[in-house]
C-alpha cells in the first residue's frame, strides 16, 4: 500500500487493496477516506456490482478489521470506522430476498458496530445501528414464523433471536446511560430483566451491567438513578446465586447504602441502614462494618446503641488496625465516651498481641488531641516503665511515640510554654540509648537546648549542646546553638568559630528539619537569626561576621542590602579608629568586598516601577557615600583608595544624574585616574604600565563626558577638572608613545584659557621617562613664558623658574656642540631676562647668578670652538648679569673682571685661526 496512491482509486479499489495489506503507515488515512466516502455511497452508485460481490467485500473488510483489532494493530475508533463501513456495505444488499443467514449476519454486524461506537463514546451513531439491528430481528422473526419448522427447531430459533434481542437491548441501555437518558435505559434494562426467565444464562451479565450503571451514575452524583441500578443489580443477582456470589451481592449492597446516604442521609437513612445490614448478612466484610458505623453515626444513634455495635465488632475477630479506625471514626464524630470505652476495651482485648503498643500509642494520641494531658502522661509513664523493665515497644512504635511527643513539645514551644515542651522531650529522651551515635538524639538535645535558652538556663543548655555536638558535630543547627551559647557567655572567639563553622556547613548541605524553626527552607535563615541574636545581646563582632556571611549567601537582594547596611554601621566606627596597619588593610579589603556585593545586588533587586527605582536610588546614595568615606580613609593606601572611589562612582550610576551626583562622579574618576597614573609611573614591567595607563585613558574619557554634562548645570570656571584631564591624557599618550599625540596637542595649543602652570607641567611631563619629547617641552615652556609676560605685575619667581628650565633645555649643561642649539633664540631669552631684571624688582639673585654662569660658559664654549666674536658676546653678557647681582656681586666681581680682561686680551691678539686655544680651555666658569 505504501507504493500505491490511494487518492486516485475508487471506493472498491481502496477496499480491495486495504484487505490485502498487512501493515502500512497510510492505513489510518485510508480508513478515514472510506469512512467519509461511505456516507455518499448507495446501491445505485454501485449498480455495476452484484449483491454477492458487495456482500463478499463487506465480509472481507469486516474480518480484516476484526483480525487487526485482535492484534492491537488499530485503535478502537479505527476499528469502529471499518466495521461501520463494512456494515453499511452489507446492508446495501436486497434484504427482502436475503437469506436468513444474510439477515443474521447483518444483525450481528449492526449490533457489534453499534457496540464499537458505544465503546469509543459516540452513542448517537451507535443508536442508528442498534435500530437497524432491531429491525433486522423483527424481519428475521417474521421469516421464522413463515417457514415450516419442527416445534423444537422453532423454539431453538426463537431463543436465538431473543438472545440477540437481549444483547441489543442491553447495548441500547448502555448507550442511553452514557447519554444520561435514564428513562430509555431503564426501559431497555427492565425488558432484559423480563427475558431472564427464558435466558437464565444472561443473569450474571445483566447483574454486572446494572452494577456498572450504578457505579457510573454514582460518580456523576445521580444518586436516585444509582440506587435504582444497584437495587436492580441486587435483585437480578439474587435470581441466580450460582453465578453471583455473596461477596458480590454484599459489594452491591454497600454501594447502594452509600448511594442512599449521598442522596439524602436523613430521608433514606433507614434504607441505607437496611442495605448495609443486609450486605453484612450476605457477606461480613470490614468495609461493611465500617460503613454501618458511619451510617449509625450519621443517624445520631444513641451512645448505648453505638456501644452495642462497636462491641459486636470484637466478636467478629476484626484486626487491631480496623478497630482503631473505628475508634478514630467515633472520635471524629465527637463520640469520645464511646470511643474511649471501646479503645480501653481494645487495649484489654489485644493485650497479648505483639502490636499492643500500637493501641497504647493510639490511646495516647487520642488523649492528647482531646486535651487529656494528665491521662496521656500517665499512659506514657506506664509505657516507659514497661519499656525499661522488659516490655519493650516495637521499633516502629517507638518512632511513632517520638513523633507524638515531639509534636506535642513543638506545640508547647510555639505558645512559649518552654517548661511543658521540655517535659515532653524528657519523655522522648528516656527511649534513647547513649551507647551509640544517634542523629535523632542530637536533634532532641538541640531542641531541649533551645527550650533551656528561652528559660535562661544557660548551664543546662550548654550541657545539652555538648551532647548534641558529640552526636552530630557537623550539623548546622548544632553550630547555631553553639553560637547562641557563646554569645550569651560573651565568648567572642567561640562565637566567631561557631558562625564560621555554620557558614562552612551551609555551603555544603541542606539544613535538616527542626520542629522549633518554621520556614526553614533557606540557607540564610540561620545566618539571619544568628545576626539578630548577636545584635540583641550586644556582640557586635560576631553580629558583623554573621551579617557578612548572610550577605554572601542570601539570594534575596533586598535582604543582602539590609544586612550590609547593618554591617557597615557596626564596623565603620571601629575601622576609623584603627591605626594604619595590616589589620586595618585587611578590614578595608573586607569592606571592599561587601561594597562590591552591594553593587551587584543593586542591579538585581529592583524592577522598573517608580517606587522601587526611588528605593534603589536611596540605597545607592547610602552605599556610595560609604565608599567615598572609605576612600578618604585609605589615603595611605592609594590602590585601595582607588578601588573605593571607583566603587563610589559605580554605585552613583544608580542615582539620578543631578549636579551633586555629577560632581561626585567626576571627582571619583579623577582620583582613580590619578592613582592609576601614579602606579603606572612606578610599574616594573611594560605590560603592567600599559594596563594601568590604558585604564587612565578610559577613566578620563568617562570623566570628560560627565564634565560636559556638569558644565551645563552651572558655573565651574574655577574647577581645575578640565586641566587635570588634559594633563592626564597628555601624560598617558606621551608615555605610551601614542601616534595621536601630535593631533591631541594641536588642539591643546589653541586652548585660550590654559594657565602658564599647565604648560610648565606639560613641559616637565614631556621630559619624563619613558617619554622624551624635548620639542614639545620647549613649545610648552615658550607658551608659559608668554603667559607670564602678560600678567601685570609679572610674577618674577614663576617667570625665573620657567626661564631657567627653557634655557637649560635649549643649552643643556655639558653641551659640546653649539650647532645643535638655537643660539640666536637662546640669546633672546637672556635679553628678555635682562630687560625684566632692569625694570622689575625681586628677580631671584640665585637665578641671576645661574644666568651669569650659564652665559659665561656658553662664551667659553664658543671660544673653544674658535667662534671668537660669539665668545666675546656671551662673555660680555655674563658681565651684564654680574652688574645686577646684589649681595653676591662682591664674591664674583673681581674674578669675573680678571677673566674677562684676560679673555679680551687674547681675543685682541688672536683674531685668526692660529690662536692657541689650549690655555683657555680650563677657564670655563663653575658656580
Amino acid at each position: 500500500m505504501d507504493g500505491i496512491d490511494f487518492r486516485f482509486m475508487d471506493f472498491k479499489e481502496i477496499v480491495e487493496n486495504l484487505i490485502i495489506t498487512a501493515n502500512s503507515p497510510t492505513i489510518p488515512e485510508v480508513i478515514d477516506r472510506l469512512f467519509k466516502d461511505i456516507e455518499n455511497i448507495n446501491r445505485e452508485s454501485m449498480a455495476e456490482i452484484e449483491d454477492a460481490q458487495i456482500e463478499e467485500m463487506a465480509v472481507n473488510l469486516w474480518n480484516w478489521a476484526v483480525t487487526r483489532r485482535v492484534s492491537s494493530f488499530m485503535s478502537e475508533e479505527q476499528t469502529a470506522k471499518l466495521c461501520h463501513v463494512a456494515c453499511k456495505l452489507a446492508c446495501m444488499c436486497e434484504v427482502s430476498v436475503a437469506s436468513e443467514e444474510a439477515i443474521q449476519r447483518q444483525i450481528l454486524m449492526n449490533m457489534r458496530t453499534g457496540k464499537a461506537w458505544v465503546d469509543v463514546g459516540n452513542t448517537l451513531i451507535a443508536d442508528e445501528f442498534f435500530q437497524v439491528a432491531m429491525a433486522g430481528l423483527e424481519q428475521l422473526y417474521v421469516k421464522l414464523m413463515q417457514r415450516s419448522y419442527s416445534e423444537d427447531h422453532l423454539i431453538m430459533q426463537k431463543t436465538a433471536v431473543e438472545k440477540d434481542l437481549f444483547q441489543v437491548l442491553s447495548y441500547q441501555a448502555e448507550s442511553a446511560v452514557a447519554q444520561g437518558d435514564f428513562q430509555r435505559a431503564s426501559t431497555c434494562a427492565l425488558r432484559c430483566k423480563d427475558m431472564l426467565m427464558r435466558l437464565p444464562k444472561m443473569t450474571g451479565y445483566l447483574h454486572v451491567l446494572c452494577y456498572n450503571f450504578g457505579v457510573e451514575t454514582h460518580k456523576r452524583n445521580k444518586y436516585e438513578e444509582s440506587s435504582f441500578w444497584l437495587s436492580q443489580s441486587y435483585d437480578i443477582g439474587k435470581m441466580d446465586t450460582n453465578s453471583v456470589g455473596p461477596e458480590m451481592l454484599a459489594k452491591v449492597l454497600r454501594l447502594l447504602a452509600t448511594a442512599y446516604l449521598d442522596w439524602n442521609d436523613r430521608e433514606y437513612y433507614d434504607k441505607a441502614l437496611s442495605a448495609i445490614i443486609l450486605a453484612n448478612k450476605e457477606h461480613l466484610n470490614p468495609a461493611g462494618l465500617f460503613l454501618k458505623m458511619s451510617i449509625l453515626l450519621k443517624g445520631k444513634t444513641a451512645n448505648e446503641e453505638l456501644l452495642e455495635a462497636v462491641m459486636e465488632i470484637l466478636h467478629f475477630d476484626m484486626s487491631l488496625d480496623f478497630c482503631l479506625n473505628i475508634v478514630r471514626l467515633l472520635m471524629d464524630h465527637e463520640r469520645e465516651s464511646v470511643g474511649f470505652y471501646f479503645l480501653k476495651t481494645i487495649c484489654e482485648h489485644f493485650k497479648s498481641s505483639e502490636n499492643i503498643g500500637k493501641a497504647l500509642l493510639f490511646y495516647i494520641e487520642m488523649l492528647l488531641q482531646r486535651k487529656e494531658e494528665l491521662l496521656a502522661k500517665e499512659k506514657i509513664e506506664e509505657i516507659i516503665m514497661g519499656h525499661q523493665t522488659g516490655s519493650k515497644l516495637a521499633a516502629e512504635s517507638v518512632d511513632w511515640l517520638h513523633n507524638i511527643l515531639w509534636k506535642k513539645a513543638a506545640r508547647s514551644f510555639e505558645v512559649k510554654n518552654y517548661a511543658d515542651a521540655l517535659q515532653w522531650y524528657y519523655y522522648s529522651l528516656k527511649f534513647y540509648g547513649f551507647d551509640q551515635i544517634d542523629l535523632d538524639l542530637a536533634k532532641l538535645q538541640r531542641n531541649m537546648a533551645s527550650c533551656y535558652l528561652h528559660l535562661k538556663q544557660l548551664d543546662k543548655a550548654k550541657e545539652a549542646m555538648m551532647e548534641a555536638e558529640r552526636q552530630d558535630p557537623t550539623n548546622v543547627f548544632t553550630q547555631f546553638y553553639m553560637f547562641k551559647i557563646a554569645i550569651l557567655e560573651s565568648n567572642s572567639d567561640r562565637a566567631l568559630q561557631a558562625i564560621t563553622n555554620l557558614e562552612s556547613l551551609l555551603t555544603t548541605e541542606e539544613p535538616e528539619d527542626n520542629d522549633l524553626l518554621p520556614n526553614r527552607g533557606s540557607h540564610t535563615m540561620l545566618l539571619n537569626l544568628a545576626a539578630q541574636f548577636a545584635l540583641e545581646n550586644g556582640q557586635a563582632i560576631a553580629a558583623a561576621k554573621a551579617l557578612e556571611y548572610l550577605a554572601q549567601h542570601s539570594q534575596d537582594p533586598q535582604q543582602v542590602l539590609t544586612a550590609l547596611k547593618c554591617l557597615f554601621r557596626l564596623v565603620l566606627p571601629q575601622v576609623y579608629q584603627v591605626p594604619d596597619s595590616e589589620n586595618k588593610k585587611k578590614e578595608m579589603g573586607r569592606l571592599l568586598t561587601c561594597l562590591n556585593t552591594a553593587l551587584l545586588k543593586l542591579g538585581q533587586a529592583f524592577d522598573g516601577e517608580s517606587s522601587t527605582l526611588d528605593s534603589r536610588a536611596n540605597e545607592a546614595h547610602w552605599f556610595r557615600k560609604i565608599a567615598w568615606n572609605l576612600a578618604v580613609q585609605s589615603d595611605k593606601d592609594p590602590v585601595t583608595m582607588r578601588e573605593f572611589f571607583m566603587l563610589s562612582y559605580k554605585l552613583s550610576q544608580f542615582c539620578p544624574s543631578d549636579q551633586v551626583i555629577l560632581i561626585a562622579q567626576k571627582t571619583c574618576l579623577l582620583m582613580a585616574a590619578a592613582v592609576d597614573l601614579e602606579q603606572g609611573r612606578k610599574a616594573v614591567t611594560t605590560v603592567e604600565q600599559t594596563k594601568l595607563l590604558s585604564r587612565v585613558l578610559e577613566q578620563t574619557q568617562k570623566c570628560k563626558d560627565i564634565w560636559n554634562l556638569l558644565k551645563q548645570t552651572g558655573d565651574f570656571s574655577q574647577d581645575p577638572c578640565e586641566t587635570l584631564l588634559l594633563l592626564y591624557e597628555f601624560e598617558v599618550k606621551s608615555k605610551m608613545k601614542d601616534p595621536s599625540l601630535d593631533s591631541f596637542l594641536e588642539s591643546v595649543w589653541e586652548l585660550p584659557h590654559l594657565e602658564s602652570k599647565t604648560f610648565e607641567t606639560i613641559a616637565l611631563l614631556a621630559l619624563e621617562t619613558p617619554a622624551y619629547y624635548p620639542s614639545i617641552a620647549l613649545k610648552a615652556l615658550k607658551k608659559a613664558l608668554l603667559l607670564h609676560k602678560k600678567n601685570e605685575p609679572i610674577d618674577v619667581l614663576k617667570y625665573s623658574k620657567c626661564m631657567h628650565i627653557l634655557i637649560n633645555l635649549s643649552v643643556p649643561d655639558g653641551t659640546s656642540s653649539v650647532e645643535l642649539c638655537p643660539m640666536e633664540e637662546v640669546w633672546g631669552y637672556f635679553e628678555d631676562v635682562l630687560s625684566l631684571i632692569s625694570h622689575t624688582e625681586g628677580y631671584p639673585e640665585i637665578e641671576i647668578l645661574w644666568l651669569m654662569t650659564k652665559s659665561w660658559n656658553i662664551g667659553i664654549l664658543m671660544f673653544n670652538r674658535s667662534k671668537y666674536v660669539s665668545a666675546e658676546k656671551w662673555c660680555g653678557l655674563a658681565l651684564r648679569f654680574l652688574h645686577h647681582l646684589g649681595s653676591l656681586k662682591g664674591n664674583y666681581e673681581t674674578q669675573m673682571n680678571v677673566l674677562y680682561s684676560e679673555l679680551m686680551e687674547v681675543l685682541d691678539k688672536k683674531k685668526d685661526s692660529l690662536f692657541n686655544e689650549e690655555c683657555y680651555q680650563s677657564k670655563v666658569y663653575e658656580q
